[in-house]
């Protein structure tokens, strides 16, 4: 299974997913991650927001022309990564599974929230770019 480009999308200011997406590392059979700031104007923040994934509500994970999104963004991380490491051999018992990927993840997103609004970073809004500016709308 090698993809070309493997590119994971994150809020790099968040950071808990910053520390995250810094250590976790994957077989090199895979292919080589990219992370990509989605802040940041980018063709894949383009298509992450015409897939109509929202952000600010999980990570993409990119492998070719296949996209996976929040639970299944960090499920698939798990099972493309090196087990070299504490933190990796973590992340795979974690979110091998897709059950317990999906039971994790929306409590893992809930303080990562609750982080970005103690800290005031303002919300990505890639699905409401009307509100991309806006210094009242934050997390």
């Amino acid at each position: 299974m090698f993809c070309e480009e493997i590119l994971l999308v994150y809020d790099t200011e968040c950071p808990a997913c910053n520390a995250y997406c810094q250590v976790v590392r994957i077989k090199e059979s895979v292919g080589d991650l990219r992370i990509v700031d989605a802040r940041k104007n980018s063709e894949v923040m383009n298509e992450i927001t015409a897939q109509g994934f929202d952000i600010d509500q999980g990570m993409v994970l990119k492998m070719g022309d296949q996209f996976y999104y929040g639970s299944d963004a960090i499920h698939r991380l798990a099972l493309i990564s090196s087990r070299w490491g504490i933190f990796n051999r973590f992340n795979y018992w974690m979110f091998k599974s897709k059950d317990l990927s999906n039971i994790l993840y929306p409590p893992l997103m809930f303080f990562r929230n609750l982080l970005l609004k103690i800290l005031g970073k303002t919300k990505i809004n890639n699905l409401k770019p009307h509100l991309k500016d806006k210094e009242n709308h934050k997390f």
